[in-house]
Formats: C-alpha cells, sequence, structure tokens
C-alpha cells in the first residue's frame, strides 16, 4: 500500500537531520501502536540509516549481537571488530559518525536490558557536540512518557526533540479508498469505526477486502470467529495499563456508553468520584485515550475516547464480551442492527473535520446546554458545530441520514432556532449542514446555506 500524507513529519525529520550535523540530535517519536511510526521510519531511512529493533523477548547478549551484526553488515564497525558490551555499543554508533539510527519499539529495552537507558545517558551527555541524528520510538505512550518526562528517569530532559505521531487525516484515507477501490460512502463507514490508523486499512488490502461493503470488512475483520483483530483493542490496552488495567476499563466502558461526566461515570461503576479522578487524569494526560471535550460556550466538559476503534469495542462488544467470544448469533444481528447509530455518532467527528479543513476553521467545537423556560419535555438542546474563521462564524447540524430537500430546510431552521440559547454569538452567524447524502444541494446553497455531503468529501 502505498504511504500517504506524511509530508510535514518527513519534512521535518530532514531539517532535524540538517541540524545533525552539527550536534547530537536525539529525537523521540511516540504514538498508539497501528499509527504507522514504523512505515515513516522507514520510509525516511531509505537508503541511508540503520533501523534496529528492540525485541522485549530476546535476551540482552541476543539483542546485542543483532544490532552488532547490523553494525557490521553497514561497514560502521570492521568484520573483525566485537563490541561485547552495550557501553561500547553506544559508544561506538555516537562516536563513527554513523547515518541517521533508529531504535524501534525503544521502551522495550526495560525488558531486555534496564541498563540500557542509564548508558545511553552517559554517552549522550559526554558527546552531546559530535554530529548525529538518533530517533527513539515508541507505541507504549505512558511509558514513552516515563522515559523522557520523568525527572527520576536517567533521560529526563536528554531528547532534543519530541514528535506525536498523529492518525491519518480522512482525506488521506479517502487516498488510501480509491487504492482499496472501496465507494466513498463504504470508506468514510470505515474510517469511523478505524480512524486514521494505517495499519488497519494495511490488514484489509492483506485479507482481500477490497471493494466490499464496510459491514463486510466489520465481518471479516472483527466478527468473524478468529478474526484478525479480535484481540486488538485487549492488546493495545494491556501493553498500555499492565497489571493494573480493571478501573481504566470500567471508566472507558462507562465513557462509551455515554457516561461522559466525572459523576456518571463513577455512577455507572459504583465508586465514588474522588476515588476514580486519578486514573481519569492518567488516561487523559498519560496514556491519552480519553480527551475532556469543551463546548464552545460554557466550563463543563464532558469526555470522549479518542481512538474509534477503542470506542467501537467497549460501546458494542466489551459489555458483552462472553456473548462476542462465542459468536452468539443474537448478539452479532443486535451489533449489526445498531451500526447506523454507530456510524451516526462517529460521522459527527467525520463532519467536524471535514469542516475544518474546508472552512479554514480555527474554533470548531460542539455546543450543548439547557434552555431556560423550556417548553414542557424539551430542556436540553445541542449544536454539532459552531466555529470561525478568519471571516466568518458558523454553526452546522450533521446528520447521517439520506435528506430531501424538505427535510434538510426543516433541519436548518431547527438549528437557526437553538442558537439563540447560544450567548454572543454574532448577528451575522453562517448556517449550515452535512449529511450523508443531501437532495438538491444548489437549491439550498442559492438560499445561502453551506451545505455537504460526502461526495463533497
Amino acid at each position: 500500500m502505498k504511504f500517504v500524507n506524511r509530508e510535514s513529519e518527513m519534512q521535518e525529520f530532514k531539517e532535524l537531520e540538517h541540524l545533525s550535523k552539527k550536534k547530537l540530535f536525539v529525537i523521540a517519536l511516540y504514538g498508539l501502536r497501528r499509527v504507522g511510526k514504523t512505515r515513516l521510519l522507514l520510509e525516511f531511512l531509505k537508503n541511508k540509516g540503520l533501523y534496529f529493533f528492540v525485541n522485549k523477548n530476546k535476551t540482552s547478549a541476543d539483542l546485542l549481537n543483532e544490532f552488532q551484526e547490523i553494525l557490521r553488515t553497514n561497514k560502521v564497525i570492521t568484520e573483525l571488530e566485537k563490541l561485547d558490551s552495550w557501553d561500547k555499543f553506544v559508544e561506538t554508533i555516537i562516536n563513527r559518525n554513523a547515518p541517521p539510527l533508529v531504535f524501534d519499539e525503544f521502551q522495550n529495552f526495560a525488558f531486555a536490558e534496564p541498563s540500557f537507558f542509564g548508558i545511553f545517558q552517559k554517552n549522550i551527555d559526554l558527546n552531546e557536540n559530535k554530529p548525529g541524528m538518533i530517533i527513539l520510538s515508541g507505541s507504549l505512550i505512558g511509558l514513552m512518557k516515563k522515559l523522557f518526562k520523568d525527572s527520576k528517569e536517567p533521560l529526563y530532559g536528554r531528547v532534543k526533540k519530541g514528535i506525536k505521531l498523529e492518525p491519518l487525516t480522512m482525506r488521506s484515507c479517502l487516498q488510501l479508498g480509491k487504492e482499496l477501490k472501496l465507494e466513498k460512502e463504504e470508506l468514510v463507514k470505515a474510517y469511523c469505526l478505524f480512524g486514521g490508523y494505517p495499519k488497519y486499512y494495511v490488514v484489509l488490502e492483506d485479507f482481500g477486502l477490497e471493494g466490499k461493503k464496510a459491514e463486510q470488512i466489520l465481518d471479516a475483520l472483527l466478527l468473524a470467529k478468529d478474526a484478525p483483530l479480535e484481540d486488538e483493542v485487549n492488546s493495545i490496552l494491556s501493553q498500555e495499563f499492565g497489571g493494573r488495567s480493571g478501573v481504566y476499563y470500567s471508566i472507558l466502558e462507562a465513557i462509551a456508553t455515554g457516561n461522559n461526566t466525572l459523576s456518571s461515570i463513577a455512577g455507572y461503576i459504583n465508586t465514588p468520584q474522588t476515588s476514580i479522578t486519578r486514573q481519569i487524569n492518567e488516561l487523559r494526560d498519560y496514556f491519552e485515550l480519553i480527551e475532556l471535550e469543551m463546548p464552545y460556550s460554557g466550563k463543563r466538559g464532558i469526555y470522549r475516547i479518542r481512538h474509534p476503534l477503542i470506542n467501537f469495542w467497549f460501546s458494542e462488544i466489551y459489555r458483552n464480551f462472553s456473548d462476542y467470544v462465542a459468536r452468539k448469533p443474537d448478539f452479532i444481528d443486535a451489533l449489526k442492527k445498531n451500526l447506523n447509530a454507530v456510524y451516526g455518532k462517529a460521522f459527527e467527528r467525520v463532519a467536524q473535520e471535514f469542516l475544518v479543513s474546508e472552512l479554514g476553521l480555527k474554533e470548531a467545537k460542539r455546543q450543548w446546554g439547557k434552555i431556560r423556560d423550556a417548553e414542557k419535555g424539551k430542556n436540553t438542546y445541542e449544536i454539532d458545530l459552531i466555529g470561525r474563521n478568519s471571516k466568518d462564524s458558523f454553526a452546522f447540524e450533521f446528520k447521517w441520514k439520506n435528506l430531501r430537500h424538505g427535510e434538510a430546510l426543516a433541519v436548518l431552521a431547527e438549528l437557526q432556532d437553538k442558537v439563540k440559547y447560544v450567548p454572543k454569538l454574532p448577528a451575522d452567524l453562517k448556517f449550515g449542514l452535512v449529511a450523508k447524502h443531501i437532495a438538491e444541494k444548489q437549491k439550498l446553497r442559492a438560499a445561502g446555506y453551506l451545505v455537504y455531503d460526502i461526495e463533497d468529501f
């Protein structure tokens, strides 16, 4: 599968490589599994660098021998030289004017050779004015942060640049969709489930799912017996959390099922709020698996899961995990019947991402709140997006539906009614709608509305 949309990261690496001609540059690259770190690094290293994968299942001696052979093959050391310690290995790669080096899954030294961190720190301090570029990459966000940001760790303050690799944009995934012969709507559905994590699209290709419907892809990759991704979320989280996963899983389940405030999360898992504050902060700031979404106007945010597949797994599978493992037909049928609601919820993020790019929005947030003097039975409101760019302000609604002209007009009229509950919005606010499909878009545009559907993506 072709390599797409990492131009800014590649350019940054090239600029850092130029700076490393004068001084030693140690760079940390981190991100969740499947986000494409290894592919990015291998593309950067093409024809010029050395790649070391830190296998935690190897003994220290075996790993050192493997790395030594890489240096020998690439003529950094001679055929007769032998590096009999990690100290000599690190000293050699820093002092021999080696090409750019990558240590992938760098955090695994904690298992294979814990002393490596101190050895590495010592050699960085002794040779910081020598040229060289060393990239330390890792998938365990929490552990990578601890290695470089905890003042008690040897490598604290030794990294000149930290880079978090974000998932691909929807626009890039649409490029992959063309390669995979997916219709645009099917790619958008897949993006709602898998987000911009390129490995999942590679898996789709590996299993011959080109040109299939999103439901067929989901069935093959996640729902079928022995599906290739059936243990994916457990694998990601168990590595991050280690042996203390229980309460984290409970919090993620609560958020995925709509309990997205501290009080409602605590109520869902039947525990005092004070007993889960630390874990929620860790999920947000240390593991970066959740985020606190703030409204456009207001001070009370709500929590949401950042990773689409993790969100789907907790909302649709985790609560009934025994039924999932047994592949009970009733469970599978109910899950499939609920997919449209899953797509509808995820489409809110997809549509927001589209508008941020399409309109150049500098601010784009949802808005919700209570209605004072509300009519009976309706005391809250929600607006899918309020945003602004350098010229205008906007309010949008998102609908995962095929809308006729009259239905679209009704949604826009309701939106115009709801904005009166939001304080301090400009009088010349522009109104818009993003849906799966909208009939007679040109009529609506001629009437002054901003309307888009999947065909505009």
